[in-house]
């Protein structure tokens, strides 16, 4: 799948992690989770990949039954079996010198929560699709446009041509849909979902209304929302809130939707370039919060009149900037320099077509790809 030579960024972070706890490695279907766990194996003496799905695994598992010499244990697909928190917090508490690695994708995510017996037991590390900033952190060359056309997800990005990455794609939407939704959720009408999954692939970027969605689709807004929940558990869609510091009243007004695999938008180069900013800004920003601790998010600004901002980064509820993304417009945007006036942000207008970067006043107007490949 991945080029042998590619490595991930996160790669030694999580080295340095599993000396100091469980750590768990969560992402979407086939970003290369089970890849990145084997290159970890590799610098360990006695590792044992263990996949419940796996029927052989499954018995070794569920009687304890690897030797005392492994020095990395990792669990994949572990969250189907019943009971696996308690079973992994009892494998942890009384291992002697095992490093335990647990991946996996959508439920994985939702352990969480409060109360939870593992807590304190792990470091939770996300592994999204290549960005801009990994590749050119890894020192590995591409072309923007190739990047805006497939996404970051390693088997389309890597691929030789254009019609195999699409192949790919065809193929995992379908799987998607086929295996994990209905893995996850028993849903009853993989019709509607299949509906709604398009009209969001068309929406990219614009401020979602459940109502509207559902009056589209002829179901309730809760269903729509529960759908949602489903596609966002998966990896498939994440959310971005408008900010507000009264944090209540930003959930109530609408999320814009973006795509984990960019090759998944339907749009303009407008829609496909917000897209990219979206997942590489979001991936940065989960990095931070993963390696730091710190609560560092991903919003938009709105104003209630309608004045609006594309993205920006808040840490600790502290706006730190704000960037506003054009497929071709190098005039700095009259929304960005009204936030711009009134606040003291770090203003950057991105465009995907600029002969040259300069700045405007408060505002920076730079390149998108030299934006995102410095994040």
């Amino acid at each position: 799948m991945h080029n042998s030579r590619m490595r991930r960024s996160q790669q030694q972070n999580i080295l340095d992690d599993l000396k100091k706890k469980m750590v768990f490695l969560v992402g979407p279907r086939q970003v290369g989770k089970t890849w990145l766990a084997r290159k970890i194996s590799a610098t360990y003496k006695n590792p044992l990949y263990l996949n419940y799905d796996h029927y052989d695994d499954r018995s070794i598992i569920e009687q304890y039954a690897w030797l005392d010499d492994v020095d990395l244990l990792i669990f994949d697909e572990l969250h189907k079996m019943t009971g696996w928190k308690s079973w992994l917090k009892g494998v942890f508490d009384t291992k002697t010198t095992q490093h335990i690695l647990v991946t996996g994708s959508a439920r994985l995510q939702t352990f969480s929560q409060a109360g939870d017996s593992l807590a304190g037991r792990y470091f939770a590390h996300r592994l999204l699709p290549f960005s801009p900033a990994e590749l050119h952190h890894i020192g590995e060359s591409f072309d923007f446009s190739v990047y805006l056309k497939r996404g970051g997800f390693p088997e389309p990005f890597l691929a030789h041509s254009d019609v195999e990455a699409d192949r790919w794609r065809r193929q995992y939407t379908d799987s998607l849909i086929r295996t994990d939704i209905l893995d996850f959720e028993r849903v009853n009408d993989l019709r509607s979902i299949q509906l709604l999954l398009d009209m969001l692939r068309r929406r990219v970027g614009s401020p979602i209304s459940y109502k509207s969605l559902a009056e589209d689709l002829q179901l309730a807004p809760n269903t729509v929302k529960k759908y949602i929940q489903t596609l966002e558990a998966l990896f498939i869609v994440f959310r971005v809130t408008p900010f507000s510091k009264n944090i209540a009243r930003s959930i109530l007004k609408e999320p814009k939707l973006y795509f984990y695999d960019q090759g998944m938008v339907v749009g303009d180069n407008g829609a496909i370039l917000e897209n990219a900013v979206a997942i590489s800004l979001y991936k940065h920003v989960l990095e931070r919060e993963d390696r730091s601790g710190c609560e560092v998010m991903l919003h938009y600004l709105r104003t209630k009149d309608g004045k609006e901002v594309d993205f920006c980064i808040v840490e600790n509820n502290v706006v730190e900037k704000m960037i506003e993304v054009k497929a071709a417009d190098s005039k700095p945007d009259k929304n960005l320099i009204y936030f711009r006036q009134r606040y003291p942000f770090v203003a950057l207008q991105i465009v995907g077509n600029l002969k040259r970067e300069y700045k405007a006043g408060d505002v920076e107007i730079r390149k998108v790809e030299k934006v995102l490949e410095q994040l």
